[in-house]
């Protein structure tokens, strides 16, 4: 009588078997398992990451970068300017020419050597005087005798400036100085390029001085073709003493 008992529960074992096998095998294919594709080329998922309690590392700067500073210029002086005027040039026949006003000009010390004003002498060029031609004018011996003006009028141009200047010093150790020099292209008679230059050395017995070194250097440096005409002019116009100690006298 037990015999059918135990028979029920066999049937419902293998129900529940087969009721198992067949769920297993309907599950839907799982997000990892599914790869998608795009024409042309294959595209691999990427899983997601899983949040994280830590906090997320520091954000990093590259170090910042400086150029390398640029050279110091010569100490205790500047630049040279860049513009001069253009005089009259040589002239068959020179006059006296009218100075800047008694005590309207000053001068600029950089330690014992004076510069001067550059509203009153800025310096001026002869025009006859280029790059092209210096083989045959100021790199060619007695060039610059043969512009000179003749102390007939340097002279009283000369007494003329010292006053302009305010200068009291003896007019024998003091010069009638060409501030772009006549071996540089320099006008041989135009007030914007002359001035009283005093002495550099208080016990001068001459009007001898360090610019006149400087001149002559950079004439040299112009006809070996080291440096141009026109750089060489700017420098001694703008500030002399800088050119000296750029270029050596």
């Amino acid at each position: 009588m037990k015999r059918p008992a135990l028979i029920g529960l066999a049937v419902l074992t293998g129900l529940v078997t087969v009721a198992g096998c067949t769920q297993t095998s309907a599950s839907r294919p799982t997000a990892a398992t599914a790869t998608p594709t795009t024409r042309g080329a294959a595209v691999t998922s990427t899983p997601r990451s899983t949040p994280s309690s830590a906090p997320p590392p520091p954000a990093t700067t590259a170090p910042a970068t400086t150029a390398p500073p640029a050279p110091p210029p010569p100490p205790t002086t500047t630049e040279p300017a860049t513009g001069l005027e253009v005089g009259p040039g040589p002239q068959s026949t020179y006059t006296v020419q009218p100075q800047p006003a008694p005590g309207s000009c000053r001068y600029t010390y950089i330690g014992p050597d004076p510069l001067p004003d550059p509203h009153c002498t800025p310096g001026a060029i002869d025009p006859q005087v280029t790059q092209a031609d210096i083989g045959s004018t100021i790199c060619s011996s007695g060039f610059t005798s043969t512009i000179r003006p003749p102390e007939s009028v340097t002279e009283p141009e000369k007494e003329a400036s010292a006053a302009a200047y305010g200068y009291t010093g003896s007019l024998h150790v003091a010069e009638y100085d060409h501030l772009v020099p006549l071996e540089l292209g320099g006008d041989p008679n135009d007030p914007a390029n002359l001035w009283v230059e005093p002495p550099d050395n208080p016990d001068a017995t001459s009007f001898a001085n360090a610019k006149d070194g400087l001149e002559g250097r950079l004439n040299s440096l112009v006809c070996d073709g080291r440096l141009t005409l026109a750089t060489a002019q700017q420098a001694i116009a703008g500030n002399w003493v800088w050119a000296y100690q750029a270029y050596g006298g």
